[in-house]
């Protein structure tokens, strides 16, 4: 049954279906082999069931507030404040191009908005510093990998969803990983900038200009601790602390002057269309994911690990191959909600920690966004580029072994990712 339903489901994603309708056709050829009369009664029912939380309200929440904060330019501030900080280093534009990402993913959680809207604006410049254009497209598509890990996180809010792990936790558990990323691919970039020769290009910044670009960017730099803050010490839920981001970035683009009724407008048209299409994918994975449940497909991949269940780390780089190998062909939502309901009873008897799960579960799902030939990243940073995308294929590798190896790094050592939940939440 299983593999019919991959077949099936390949067939339409090659057909160039919608992937909810692609994902519905699977269900129904599914149903068809443990039920055909369950389809008209339990299909509408876990497919609105799959999105009935209310956890879920806080996904639309964190996408407008990201939103927002682009059509403010506060998300401006803040590339200017990594200008400031690291522009001054041999290869420069490559340590702003990830430390900007670390600051976007405070604030919009996205890698493939991170990838659109830096690839714009560095990959140019970048250009003109002596980067080629694959180095400098890899380096955004990679560096936005960050996004979904440092907090808010779409992809930890859905695995909260489906495991009942505090969302709180999961953020917290996600700050170390995203900032190893990020030093992780600054070292790549220093390596590269020594390699090429490439020169310093201005000097040290002065005090004067540090304090005012700083204070400009205060504003987008408190929006992540409104986040994380809130949900840790309990004066919020993650759907309120998404609300409350949401006003707090609206007050400051009123307060300065740059929020007008046409950016509001586009901000929530524009949340609309993202949250819908993640809603539809999210319900039509729910819909899948009960039925594996219901014949009985965890219990069967619970066997298949039995004999490993002694050993986490085997455990863990076991699902992580897999989790890697679908994330190339499937995409990242639906390939997290199919997932995570048949990996966490394995997590479970093997003594996994449901945290550190969450965050090696979202940094492979993350991954996959830069990996050929499904990986959304890569394709938008060569569209940005204006690189053919056949020859980022060839040149985004070592980009995705470096997050590979932060990977092993944090499976090796949960500390990486307990620590802090640990002495926080």
């Amino acid at each position: 049954m299983t593999l019919t339903m991959l077949a099936v489901f390949l067939v339409h994603v090659l057909l160039g279906l919608p992937l909810f309708i692609s994902l519905l056709a699977t269900a129904v050829v599914g149903f068809l082999f443990v039920d055909p009369a369950m389809i008209p009664r339990m299909m509408p029912q876990q497919f609105f069931g799959g999105i009935n939380a209310f956890s879920l309200m806080a996904i639309p929440l964190f996408i407008l507030a990201g939103n927002l904060m682009n059509v403010t330019r506060l998300t401006d501030r803040l590339m200017a404040f990594a200008r400031l900080l690291v522009g001054h280093l041999r290869g420069g534009m490559g340590h702003v191009n990830v430390v900007s990402s670390i600051f976007f993913a405070g604030v919009n959680g996205s890698a493939v908005a991170d990838t659109s809207a830096l690839g714009s604006l560095l990959v140019p410049p970048m250009r003109k510093e002596g980067y080629s254009t694959a180095f400098a497209a890899g380096l955004t598509a990679g560096s936005s990998l960050i996004g979904p890990i440092i907090p808010p996180s779409i992809f930890m809010i859905l695995y909260a969803s489906l495991t009942n792990t505090s969302v709180g936790d999961l953020f917290l558990a996600g700050v170390i990983p995203g900032l190893l990323l990020g030093l992780a691919f600054m070292a790549m970039n220093a390596w590269y900038a020594w390699h090429k020769g490439l020169e310093k290009r201005g000097g040290l910044p002065s005090r004067r200009e540090l304090v005012v670009t700083a204070l400009g960017a205060l504003p987008a730099l408190v929006a992540p601790f409104i986040i994380v803050s809130g949900i840790v010490m309990g004066f919020v839920t993650p759907t309120e602390s998404g609300a409350l981001t949401a006003l707090y970035v609206a007050l400051c683009g009123l307060a300065q002057g740059n929020l007008r009724i046409a950016d509001f407008w586009k901000a929530m048209v524009d949340t609309t269309r993202l949250t819908s299409a993640i809603f539809l994918i999210m319900a039509a994975s729910a819909t899948i994911s009960w039925l594996l449940s219901y014949a009985q497909v965890p219990n069967e991949f619970v066997a298949l690990l039995a004999p490993y269940i002694e050993q986490p780390v085997v455990i863990l780089l076991l699902l992580s191959l897999i989790t890697f190998v679908t994330g190339m062909f499937m995409e990242e939502v639906s390939a997290l909600m199919l997932l995570t309901p048949i990996f966490s009873p394995v997590a479970m008897m093997a003594g996994i920690d449901p945290v550190h799960l969450g965050i090696i579960i979202t940094l492979n799902i993350t991954i996959a966004l830069i990996t050929p030939p499904m990986g959304a990243c890569v394709f938008v940073a060569a569209a940005v580029s204006r690189l053919e995308i056949t020859s980022l294929f060839r040149t985004i590798w070592p980009f995705v072994v470096t997050a590979i190896l932060v990977l092993i790094l944090l499976i090796l050592f949960p500390s990486l990712t307990l620590w802090l939940p640990t002495q926080l939440g």
